[in-house]
């Protein structure tokens, strides 16, 4: 199948390969002076890092299934929003992703995260409201999942699961990108709302 032209998904794509690399296997010091982290927030008002962190993961897998189903689910919504809208949705899941975990976890300076989670989540769900009924196979699950059911399971699953395992998964980062990708693609394409109930 012929990919659409997704110029700013595949440039985020290259990014984060470059960047994460660089982190992971020659500078692990480039990591921490990047990723979110509370205290550089508060006390060097680093603000930067809510958006350098999403260009950066903890280890391979971490990358490798973030950049695969980027590489997925960015290209139709690149199509279907334009190349602007993408980057809206994608870069409006990071910041909301980065306002949510600041507070959340405001009381902690050491607090660090990273990885594109919440950039890819609000492109996955904005994906679920083009196409709806689109068969989504998640690991392990031998049946297709219907796209707005697992867009669904995602976010309720993501609310649970905040604060649970000492932190070591930022499910509130992911909640946060998912959900802004909901509401910033409805105020972009209202008319995917009917769209799912037709």
């Amino acid at each position: 199948m012929e990919l659409p032209g997704a110029p700013a998904t595949y440039a985020i794509i290259i990014a984060n390969l470059v960047a994460s690399v660089y982190g992971l296997s020659f500078d692990r010091g480039f990591v921490r002076s990047f990723a979110f982290n509370v205290g550089a927030l508060v006390n060097a008002k680093q603000h930067y890092r809510i958006f350098t962190s999403s260009f950066l993961h903890g280890d391979y897998f971490h990358l490798l299934f973030n950049m695969m189903t980027l590489f997925f689910f960015g290209p139709p919504v690149e199509r279907l929003l334009g190349t602007d809208g993408f980057l809206v949705i994608f870069f409006g899941a990071v910041l909301a992703s980065g306002i949510v975990s600041f507070y959340v976890n405001r009381n902690n300076l050491a607090y660090t995260s990273l990885g594109a989670s919440d950039g890819v989540s609000g492109v996955v769900l904005s994906f679920c409201l083009f196409a709806p009924l689109y068969p989504i196979y998640f690991m392990f699950v031998p049946i297709p999942i219907p796209a707005i059911v697992y867009g669904v399971v995602y976010i309720l699953i993501s609310a649970n699961m905040i604060g649970r395992f000492g932190g070591r998964v930022a499910h509130e980062a992911h909640l946060a990108g998912a959900i802004a990708g909901v509401i910033l693609t409805i105020a972009m394409r209202p008319g995917v709302v009917a769209q799912i109930f037709s």
